[in-house]
């Protein structure tokens, strides 16, 4: 949609009566005035010069459809009214000038080192009228005392606790300037001050005219949406103008919109956090700590969508940004608690049938928008039944190998969350997703961190495959993930393979790699693996090389090839087996096993 706003040069002295008023507000989801003293005495020194300081934006209020709740702005008050607009940029400024020329009260600001203060502010007339003087030194920040003090506070170095010592030390007093009949009498009070005193008149006279003047006739630029604006083109604006600020997000757009109706998504969303982090179960793990309220706002938009069709009440499956957005309080309130449930169906998928079991091993936090909705629509006991995990457990794999979910997925999600329920129900779909994965032989080779999906999938597959340490012979699940926390360690040690000449490409790919525990890693060290594996039957009492060569074997690893330290062939038949595990996880062949390309890059067919 395009939007056409409107731009026009307005009153500084109109849009300070509006914030007065009430008039002119802040959407909830702004975050709060933050200027310090010494930003606050800039924007008076160029407010006092008629430097330019950037437009306001603001959007028109009034749209039935786009509820946002609203407060006045800060030092105003309560205000018992609808606001006519909300400011979207520049409520920094507007805030400052509004409480420092206009407010009666001290500005309550701080120092550039923080600490909370309470300031009036002074023009001084003398160095404003000094061409030498910057005008930000003529700008005096005074306590709410309006007493400058020093050595310690005993002795007062200023006191403006009056117009008379006003008057006397030539100060004038900034928050009366849009007060007319105020700046009337201070005037009036100078001149009988200062009767016959002909400098001092001529100062009140040109400072009238070159800096209350400029003040008081001051205009700013202001760009109006009107308020047909959509909600999704207001977030997009927001970020767009508050790039130095707190990014807006689509949770605290919602967020706003819910508070009209006396509802508190922040409040919500702690609890929905805990329930999703499974903070009070018995056996807790960090595996869905990276869901953050964006992500579940869409996963309940995801689903919402989802049932809307079913029942007809729209024509396509959709969780975009504009959707969450638009996603009704009335919708969130009806289907939270079955995305919840959602969300503790798919921990207990990923814990016990696909051996993921901490935040840093999970391959993807985007796949579990569609996980989990795909979990709320099916319900427990039918996710439990063995044809929904085999096929949860395909799709979930051909996303994780296939790389499916690095970029924007949301039209994917839609496809997911169609094509799965069908899948599990047995009625013809598409199978997007997992007709679209594709693994490469040659990727095995670019595997090198666990910055990837893919990386930390096959070693999850090696924790499905019951892989056990190299000396005490554990098996990873999730309690022992948690007891003893393995790593990712090099089969044929780094420090071996630089020795030997072997390429980097190579050592240091998934193939080389695999999860074992720091007390078996320590016992490798950088030794060749031949030499390792006598020091590890040394070490471990009673144990024969026949157990241990079945515990290197259930790492997908080719024993003797290992103890004769043939790297070559060692890597050849464990890229095999490796690609035999995610033709299994993916449920279809990796077709490149003896491509050209394959070969030059391995050395051999991978058949």
């Amino acid at each position: 949609m395009i939007i056409s706003p409107s731009s026009l040069d307005t009153n500084l002295s109109q849009l300070l009566d509006e914030v007065n008023s009430g008039k002119t507000q802040l959407p909830e989801f702004q975050r709060d005035w933050t200027w310090d003293d010494n930003r606050i005495r800039g924007i008076i020194a160029s407010l006092s010069q008629g430097y330019p300081m950037g437009a306001i934006m603001r959007l028109q209020y009034g749209n039935p459809d786009i509820k946002f709740k609203y407060r006045t702005i800060k030092g105003v008050g309560l205000r018992d009214l609808a606001p006519d607009f909300l400011v979207l940029d520049g409520q920094q400024r507007l805030t400052s000038i509004y409480q420092a020329t206009y407010s009666k009260n001290p500005v309550a600001t701080k120092t550039d080192k923080g600490k909370e203060i309470e300031r009036y502010y002074y023009l001084s007339m003398e160095k404003c009228m000094d061409e030498n003087e910057d005008r930000f030194d003529a700008v005096l920040p005074v306590p709410s005392d309006r007493k400058i003090k020093e050595n310690f506070d005993r002795d007062v170095k200023m006191d403006l606790s009056d117009q008379q010592k006003e008057y006397e030390h030539k100060m004038f007093p900034v928050n009366i300037a849009f007060d007319s009949n105020a700046l009337m009498k201070w005037q009036f009070g100078y001149m009988m001050y200062y009767t016959g005193q002909a400098d001092a008149l001529k100062l009140l006279e040109d400072f009238q005219s070159e800096v209350i003047n400029t003040i008081v006739s001051y205009k700013l630029p202001v760009i109006t949406l009107d308020k047909t604006t959509p909600r999704e083109a207001v977030c997009k604006v927001f970020e767009n103008v508050n790039t130095g600020g707190v990014p807006l997000t689509v949770f605290e757009l919602v967020t706003a919109t819910y508070a009209t109706q006396e509802f508190d998504l922040r409040k919500d969303w702690q609890d929905c956090k805990k329930q999703i982090r499974g903070i009070n179960d018995t056996l807790r793990t960090d595996l869905l700590d990276g869901i953050d309220e964006t992500t579940f706002l869409t996963t309940v938009a995801l689903y919402t969508s989802y049932i809307d069709k079913q029942s007809g009440k729209v024509g396509t499956v959709s969780c975009k940004k504009k959707d969450v957005l638009n996603l009704s309080y009335e919708s969130y309130v009806a289907n939270r608690d079955q995305v919840l449930t959602g969300y503790r169906i798919a921990r207990d998928f990923l814990l016990k049938y696909q051996y993921v079991f901490r935040q840093r091993d999970l391959p993807y936090t985007t796949q579990l928008i569609p996980l989990a909705a795909i979990c709320a629509f099916l319900g427990k006991s039918k996710c439990n039944e063995a044809n929904t995990i085999s096929v949860l457990s395909k799709w979930y794999w051909c996303g994780i190998l296939g790389e499916m979910y690095g970029g924007a997925n949301e039209t994917r999600y839609a496809n997911d969350i169609e094509d799965v329920v069908d899948e599990v129900f047995g009625r013809p779909n598409p199978a997007r997703t997992v007709n679209s994965a594709f693994f490469a032989s040659t990727r095995l080779l670019t595997l090198q961190t666990r910055l990837s999906a893919a990386y930390k999938g096959i070693m999850a597959l090696l924790y499905k495959e019951k892989c056990r340490d190299f000396m005490n012979d554990t098996t990873i699940d999730i309690v022992n993930s948690m007891l003893e926390s393995p790593d990712i360690h090099h089969i044929f040690p780094e420090a071996y393979c630089v020795k030997q000449g072997i390429k980097r490409q190579r050592y240091n790919s998934i193939v080389n790699k695999t999860p074992i525990l720091p007390a078996t890693n320590r016992s490798i060290g950088g030794n060749a693996p031949s030499e390792y594996t006598k020091t590890i039957l040394k070490k471990v009492s009673g144990l024969t090389e026949s157990e241990l060569k079945e515990r290197i074997e259930s790492h997908c690893v080719d024993y003797d090839a290992l103890v004769r330290d043939d790297f070559d062939s060692y890597f050849v038949d464990r890229a095999k087996k490796l690609l035999g595990l995610i033709e299994k996880a993916m449920g279809k062949p990796v077709s490149d096993r003896d491509a050209e390309i394959t070969i030059e890059q391995f050395g051999a067919s991978l058949m």
